[in-house]
């Protein structure tokens, strides 16, 4: 490397022209997409953008039908190395009757342990920390049934944490948590940040989350619209709606047949 040149930046997760498809609808058409090392990404965009699904893409939880995806460089079909991702879902999973708080934490770690051990005095410290952080360290004897749908997504959130992952792929974490609770959960990720991991966080408003952001990218109806600095939650909303506007009814358009040319 010549002497003044920026060193590259470490691609955690690249995705080239990714399209998906849900009961032979389009949902998702042409996405390219990129998170650095030590970046915190946002993906936002209205309902039916496609957000959600672009994650779970991404991480293997739903199949795309064409293009790539690579995690840490490594096509996503080879990719083993599961301990360095975090993912906290959308909406509270199924709970299983008489799971507790602390339970569901623990099982964060599950992938940075050897199998039928114990609980090590640093999965326990890991585990108290992320329910800390989500100021929930009181009801962790508590059973997951006993909660709100709220303290039940703060929970994932503490399971997704408590693994200390490399990337943090989160789905809408902050609906139905309190500001007191979105801004811990916003330091705690600019910590993880500074030390070099890498967050891709679904939002429909930035909220507490905004001085972590590096930058945010705006889906509408399954492509990307915009990719830069983070705007206003209502400026993306315009940003939608103009293209809308400007992308109708020409049927030369190469997206009306259900694909996109970028």
């Amino acid at each position: 490397m010549s002497i003044g040149t920026a060193p590259e930046r470490t691609d955690v997760i690249s995705a080239d022209n990714v399209t998906v498809q849900l009961g032979g609808l389009p949902v998702l058409r042409g996405i390219d997409l990129r998170v650095h090392r030590g970046e915190a990404v946002a993906l936002m965009g209205g309902n039916g953008s496609g957000k959600s699904t672009l994650v779970r893409s991404l991480i293997r939880l739903l199949p795309y039908q064409r293009g790539e995806v690579r995690l840490f460089g490594t096509p996503l079909n080879s990719f083993r190395a599961w301990s360095r991702i975090g993912y906290v879902p959308q909406r509270s999973a199924p709970v299983l009757r008489g799971a507790k708080v602390k339970e569901v934490v623990a099982s964060g770690r599950l992938a940075r342990r050897k199998p039928f051990l114990p609980l090590g005095a640093g999965d326990r410290s890991a585990v108290s920390q992320a329910l800390a952080v989500v100021d929930l360290a009181d009801r962790a004897t508590s059973e997951m049934t006993t909660l709100s749908g709220g303290q039940q997504q703060r929970v994932l959130i503490a399971r997704a944490l408590a693994g200390e992952p490399d990337l943090l792929v989160l789905d809408e974490p902050t609906a139905g948590v309190d500001l007191r609770s979105q801004q811990a959960l916003a330091d705690l990720l600019a910590e993880r940040v500074a030390a070099g991991a890498s967050v891709l966080v679904v939002l429909h408003e930035v909220g507490a989350l905004q001085s972590l952001l590096d930058r945010a990218v705006v889906l509408h109806e399954g492509r990307v619209i915009s990719d830069g600095p983070v705007v206003p939650s209502d400026e993306s909303k315009r940003l939608a709606r103009h293209e809308h506007d400007e992308q109708r009814p020409n049927r030369d358009q190469p997206w009306l047949g259900g694909a996109v040319e970028r």
